[in-house]
């Protein structure tokens, strides 16, 4: 995945798309919290994280994506790297440890606000990364705990296995037996609000979502995602009409199964050959260059 570490960086750590097989919203908590039951898995590629010791703090951003971050290069404070950066060196500080100044850089490969948890997953590699520059410690319920203080997405991240993720997104269930996909994710480079998509749900106690003992075929495992739904997906269309463009667009070219992940706009479409997915993915982009298109692999059986 990460194809050679960061030019100038003593460690790299891969910051892998996150992609929401499944999402299904099945209640909501007193504090307006939303309660989730998600199929997850992660892609072989995505953003990238480098860090090395530095005589002071810094911070910079390469990648395809990196102009588009929401604040400037010096004025990070909404910058999730920045946040599990401080917090960590927060936890730590109050434990009587202190920690040296690294230089973090961000490979921003992945779009910004496309439901695919890059700043999730861009948090969860900085932790990691952190954790091994200063060779640390810590026990894998506090450091859940710490991660799951910087957005609900960032401990199944953090997990970075094929998961099913309930409540807000905080209870882990491993699914060893999830194959590895070939994927094309597809985002028409729209920003969707995951709040706004949220306020826009008419119904927030769906049925739950049901994860069947699949241990066959991908085949069998493709006919099981096809009874389950993302629940955001109606109301992320109503926002952006264009996700039902990709999500045809998407269908047209091949895929056995198509859905958007998380709160959107981006789709993605499964196939049964990395040469159909590879097929797909060029085809996308010539008819239409304006979208982000992406052939990958999930992560799964095949290619642990």
């Amino acid at each position: 995945m990460l194809q050679g570490g960061i030019a100038g960086f003593a460690l790299t750590r891969a910051a892998p798309a996150k992609i929401n097989l499944a999402l299904h919203v099945v209640g909501q908590r007193a504090d307006g919290h939303h309660l989730l039951e998600s199929l997850v898995t992660f892609a072989d590629r995505g953003d990238r994280i480098g860090l090395v010791p530095s005589s002071e703090d810094r911070f910079t951003l390469s990648g395809h994506f990196a102009a588009e971050l929401s604040a400037p290069v010096d004025d990070q404070s909404g910058n999730l790297v920045l946040k599990a950066r401080d917090l960590l060196r927060q936890v730590l500080s109050a434990q009587g440890v202190e920690t040296t100044p690294v230089h973090i850089h961000l490979e921003k490969n992945l779009p910004i606000a496309s439901g695919i948890g890059g700043g999730s997953a861009d948090a969860a590699a900085t932790l990691r990364g952190l954790i091994d520059l200063w060779d640390l410690r810590i026990e894998p319920a506090s450091l859940a705990a710490l991660a799951l203080k910087l957005g609900a997405d960032v401990p199944m991240c953090l997990d970075g296995r094929p998961l099913v993720a309930r409540g807000i997104g905080e209870e882990i269930t491993p699914t060893p037996d999830l194959p590895s996909f070939p994927i094309v994710l597809v985002n028409p480079r729209v920003a969707v609000s995951t709040p706004v998509i949220f306020r826009m749900l008419e119904n927030k106690s769906n049925p739950p979502l049901v994860v069947p003992a699949v241990r066959g075929s991908t085949v069998d495992w493709l006919a099981a995602l096809a009874g389950m739904r993302n629940d955001l997906e109606p109301p992320a269309r109503q926002l952006q009409p264009v996700i039902a463009d990709v999500s045809g667009a998407l269908a047209a070219s091949g895929a056995a199964l198509v859905r958007m992940s998380g709160s959107g706009a981006t789709c993605f479409g499964l196939f049964d050959s990395d040469e159909r997915a590879s097929r797909a993915a060029h085809a996308l982009s010539a008819a239409h260059p304006e979208w982000y298109v992406l052939s990958a692999r999930t992560r799964g059986r095949a290619n642990r």
